[in-house]
Parts: C-alpha cells; structure tokens; sequence
C-alpha cells in the first residue's frame, strides 16, 4: 500500500504505482509529492546538498515499510515536457527508482542489479524508456 501525501494542487493518480509496487514487494511506501522549494530543504538537511532534485528515498528497516519517496513534482513536470513524455510517466519512472532503492538497490555501488531491475520494470510496465537513457 501507498501512502501519499500530496503537498501540491496537481491531482496524483497511485493506481499505477501501487500495481508497480505489489509486483515487487508486498511492504508500504509512503510517497511524497512536493515542489522544488520543499525537495530541496529536504536534500540540503539531510544529504547536505543544497539543491532541489527530482527524487529521494529514505529506506527504512521495519517489517512492513519499505521506506519514504519524496518526488519533486515541478522537476518531473519540467524533464516530462522536455522529453515529450505524461508527466504521469516521469513520476512512475521516479517511484521506479526511489522504490528499488527502499528495497535496497544502490545504483552508486551495485553491479548493474539496480539498472537491470528498472529495465525490467520500465519493459514489463510499457514505460517509456528515458530513465533507461538518463542513467547510461
């Protein structure tokens, strides 16, 4: 299960999501859907990095949650345009990867599992495939 706490006006549909997220592991997420301002406090408290980013994921060690994915929706909006994609699409490729690293996945210090798992995921749920390209 999902929970979303959408801090935004945009409407969010997570029926998607939660059928991406069953597929793989039966723990909760909860999901945070922000703008860049809160995106970016948050990277800069907790990662030390002054910036907004496009997604951030806060792996937790319990039983039944996998962890916390905060999703800037004004950065998804923006690459979703310029890469002529639904800005639904950009946020389903951005809880791809926020998930796979709140099961465990580190694309920083993996062999390639990470990235094969998002190829994976982006093919079997027909996304398209520009976080493939944005990772290489």
């Amino acid at each position: 299960m999902i929970e979303l706490d959408n801090q935004t006006t945009h409407i969010i549909n997570i029926d998607y999501l939660e059928e991406i997220t069953s597929s793989i592991t039966d723990k909760n997420i909860e999901l945070l859907i922000v703008d860049n301002k809160t995106i970016q406090e948050i990277n800069s408290s907790h990662r030390g990095i002054n910036r907004a980013t496009d997604v951030l994921s806060f792996p937790y060690n319990e039983i039944d949650i996998a962890g916390s994915i905060i999703i800037s929706y004004d950065k998804a909006s923006k690459v979703s345009k310029e890469l002529k994609h639904s800005i639904q699409d950009e946020l389903t490729l951005l809880y791809i990867h926020g998930l796979l690293h709140c099961l465990g996945y580190d694309h920083e210090s993996d062999n390639g599992q990470m990235r094969k798992k998002e190829i994976e995921l982006i093919q079997k749920f027909n996304l398209p495939k520009s976080l493939i390209v944005r990772s290489n």
